[in-house]
């Protein structure tokens, strides 16, 4: 049966091998978010302005108000400075 601190060094070579930018992150000291989290920003943007136009052709507000929302939503992770937090740089989450 292996030990505990070779099942922690398989865990850690399998982790690098999945996700080598969040395995970096966390050698770093900096948390990332792994990458099952992380949010596709197109496919947001994509919802929210198709949301927006239909809800433009429909004349329905609460549509056209939803699209406004998650587009802006989306329009906030292309921020290349979204990753600064008080003065420290976070790695991107990209």
């Amino acid at each position: 049966m292996p030990t505990y601190d070779e099942r922690l060094r398989d865990l850690e070579e399998q982790l690098r091998h999945d996700d080598p930018g969040f395995a970096e992150a966390m050698s770093d000291g900096t948390p990332r978010s792994p990458r099952e989290y992380r949010r596709n920003a197109w496919l947001w943007l994509a919802v929210g302005l198709a949301a927006l136009g239909i809800g433009i052709a429909v004349g329905h507000g609460l549509l056209i108000a939803a699209g406004l929302v998650v587009s802006g939503a989306a329009a906030h992770l292309f921020d290349p400075q979204r990753g600064r937090l008080h003065g420290r740089d976070i790695p991107s989450t990209r």
